[in-house]
């Protein structure tokens, strides 16, 4: 009953994605005699959180109850209070928790403000699911870290555009919807210069209610065109890399009157590692590698990827000449491929995709 219980406070915690970055997606189920007497889940950041929510439905019947969360209830005065002392006002007498704080500055500090307080705690349920649900704050809250997820859109033959240039569109409407949502889920999203240089994209999410990310654009040596929509959003949220040689430039500081942040690196070859340090500094916790081929092939060369979606349509280019995905790899022996873990197959009419994580 445990995990039946759990795995509807994991449902309800989904329902935040992409509205809680960077805190994480929390659900919470209050039951009393086998019945379920309120549920909540974590909103919006800043908002209250999921026990919050399932308490207040629940009232008075929370007196003597079970209560479910995803992740243990948080000890410390933030945004909101803290949600232990809330479960310990409410009477409840259970609590139930599938993951730990990962954070391990206060990770346990929940679990022990509940324990002292008479409640029983039982930790561990679905535990393995609720971690997966929140790779993305896992990973940030521990390395400080943007958590990276790659996506690209390929032929059967490997290619992501011909060898003029032209991309779209590979896949199909249904893949590219699935690919809107990736760009709500994470906080920001990046590219190459290549790649504004070739579309000029808006790089938004084109979905209901959904949340626009960070524009981030790899541009060592700061070509990056000022009339490019990137640069006239206006709104904090496009970022340009580029070389520590461009601190001068006019440019940047035409960018930053446009409220373009600008960071800046040393050299011209930034290892995404350092990328993803100074993403998640700004509080970045997630982003969306859409691309070109040379930074995908570069975050694969330097094991920074931490999951991804790989779109497969069913067309054949057939040009050496094309552009590939992904190149600059001598492996000699089949085994030294990179083999992708922990995959998926999800199927998008008739075009399908590889979903793995590291």
């Amino acid at each position: 009953m445990d995990e039946k219980y759990m795995a509807r406070a994991l449902e309800l915690a989904a329902l935040g994605e992409g509205a809680v970055n960077p805190n994480p997606l929390v659900g919470a189920v209050v039951v009393k005699n086998g019945i379920i007497v309120g549920e909540g889940y974590h909103k919006k950041y800043g908002g209250p959180h999921a026990e919050v929510f399932a308490l207040e439905m629940a009232g008075e019947k929370a007196v003597g109850a079970d209560i479910y969360v995803t992740l243990e209830p948080c000890s410390h005065y933030g945004k909101t209070p803290p949600c232990a002392k809330k479960i310990i006002e409410m009477g409840l007498k259970r609590c139930i928790i599938a993951s730990l704080d990962p954070n391990p500055l206060v990770s346990g500090r929940g679990i022990k403000i509940l324990q002292d307080a008479g409640i029983e705690v039982i930790t561990g349920v679905l535990e393995q699911e609720a971690k997966e649900l929140n790779r993305v704050f896992m990973k940030y809250i521990v390395e400080k870290k943007s958590y990276l997820f790659l996506k690209c859109g390929i032929t059967l033959d490997g290619k992501i555009a011909t060898k003029t240039g032209d991309s779209k569109w590979i896949t199909n409407e249904l893949a590219r919807e699935r690919v809107q949502k990736l760009r709500s889920k994470y906080m920001g999203i990046m590219v190459g210069i290549n790649t504004v240089l070739k579309d000029d994209p808006s790089l938004t999410a084109r979905i209901e209610n959904g949340r626009d990310p960070y524009r981030i654009v790899v541009d060592p040596n700061l070509e990056i065109p000022l009339g490019s929509k990137i640069v006239n959003f206006q709104d904090g949220k496009s970022i340009v890399l580029t070389s520590q040689k461009n601190v001068e430039n006019k440019k940047s500081k035409i960018l930053l009157d446009k409220k373009v942040k600008v960071i800046y690196f040393e050299g011209k070859n930034f290892k995404i590692s350092e990328i993803l340090l100074k993403t998640g500094d700004l509080g970045i916790d997630g982003i969306l590698l859409e691309g070109g081929g040379y930074l995908i092939s570069k975050a694969f060369k330097e094991g920074a990827i931490d999951g991804g979606e790989i779109f497969i349509a069913p067309k054949i280019l057939g040009d050496e000449n094309a552009i590939p995905f992904i190149k600059g790899f001598s492996m000699e022996n089949i085994a030294d491929g990179i083999e992708l873990k922990n995959v998926k197959i999800n199927s998008y009419g008739d075009n399908v995709s590889m979903e793995f994580y590291r």
